[in-house]
């Protein structure tokens, strides 16, 4: 019976205070959108991140007289260094004909001279170690530069550089979006607050005469607490249907004919609801209780 009263309440303040319960419902709406596109990208953006980060590799190139022998020794001196996963070799017809298939205008021009060493792919066991297998590979001199472990080795390539611009702008994406997350809750949680806060003002006198008969303030805090819950709800199912929409407008038809869209691994999205209905609450919750912590001593 009681919770009867405190729903009845609350709807008969969100009829009075129409225009602001909109607002804040439109700006949890805009919120719960952004959440909605942000958690997935932000999984398929760490996944492919991961992704990258785990086909780094460290290019030993061989000089230009390295003879088989010579390959086969620093081959062993590879697999001898610690966190190496896997080795593999290419050599100079393997990659000139990896290159010109690539690029066959430009290797046109070369016909058959071949510039491209023999070379040594090396998978480290641990991305974070590939520094430390180039040290031991080629070690910094004394005089400064690198030299290298062997003789027949003539450089040691690490594609870190081209990993961490991958990695940074990934970084970011998730950063900018994440604020912009950020800033949609604060203000959904400010309008929230305001909503109550104008639910209050207008109902002072009822609450100054309830404080007066003896009601309690959780007595008195319920309406306006379900009011919001009411508001960020509301917002958190239109936003949620609109994700249903474009996912199976959009998405679901573009993932059957494009790999990048249906490659990452995200959140399934019965989950991704429940998530997003938590975090309305939740922001909806704050918002009445930023409010009601101010404003309800009469």
């Amino acid at each position: 019976m009681r919770f009867t009263f405190f729903l009845r309440e609350a709807m008969r303040s969100l009829t009075r205070n129409a225009m602001p319960s909109f607002a804040a419902m439109a700006t949890i709406l805009v919120t719960i959108l952004v959440l909605g596109v942000f958690i997935p990208v932000v999984q398929a953006t760490n996944g492919a991140a991961n992704e990258v980060r785990g086909k780094l590799l460290l290019d030993v190139y061989l000089k230009s007289d390295a003879k088989p022998g010579d390959a086969q020794r620093v081959k062993k001196l590879i697999l001898a260094t610690p966190n190496v996963k896997s080795v593999q070799y290419v050599s100079k017809e393997q990659a000139y004909a990896e290159q010109r298939k690539k690029n066959p205008d430009a290797y046109e021009l070369l016909g058959k001279v071949n510039p491209l060493p023999d070379t040594f792919r090396v998978t480290p066991s641990d991305p974070s170690t590939i520094d430390q297998i180039r040290d031991r590979l080629a070690p910094v001199a004394p005089a400064g530069g690198r030299a290298p472990a062997d003789k027949s080795i003539d450089e040691v390539k690490n594609r870190r550089e081209e990993t961490d611009k991958i990695l940074s702008a990934t970084r970011v994406v998730k950063l900018s979006v994440g604020a912009l997350a950020l800033l949609l809750g604060v203000a959904s949680m400010l309008l929230i607050a305001n909503t109550i806060r104008l639910s209050l003002f207008a109902r002072r006198r009822e609450v100054e005469v309830m404080k007066l008969v003896g009601a309690t303030d959780w007595f008195i805090r319920w309406p306006f607490v379900i009011e919001g819950v009411i508001v960020g709800f509301a917002g958190a199912v239109l936003a949620i249907l609109f994700l249903a929409v474009g996912k199976v407008a959009f998405i679901d038809p573009l993932a059957q004919d494009f790999k990048l869209i249906a490659a990452p691994d995200t959140l399934n999205f019965g989950l991704l609801i429940a998530i997003l209905l938590g975090a309305a609450v939740a922001v909806s919750a704050a918002g009445s209780g930023l409010s009601l912590r101010r404003f309800l001593r009469v």
